[in-house]
């Protein structure tokens, strides 16, 4: 079983997901970041919060198809 606490991040986590894949990258960073800060040591929300902080300052382009490509190493 898990706890309160989980549940709540991995459904913030969801959520977080779905916006991210709609491209709406200010709205999935603030529930990654909620996720945060109930679980400060939540490994798949802090990635996703990197993701969506370069994809506000350099959107990939039009047909991006939800792949994170690394572009270095």
């Amino acid at each position: 079983m898990i706890s309160a606490e989980k549940k709540q991040v991995i459904d913030l986590y969801n959520e977080g997901l779905n916006l991210y894949k709609d491209r709406k990258w200010r709205d999935a960073l603030q529930k990654f970041e909620s996720a945060i800060q109930l679980i400060p040591d939540d490994g798949p929300s802090k990635l996703y919060i990197e993701r969506c902080q370069l994809f506000i300052e350099n959107p990939p382009p039009a047909d991006w198809d939800g792949v994170f490509t690394m572009t270095t190493k």
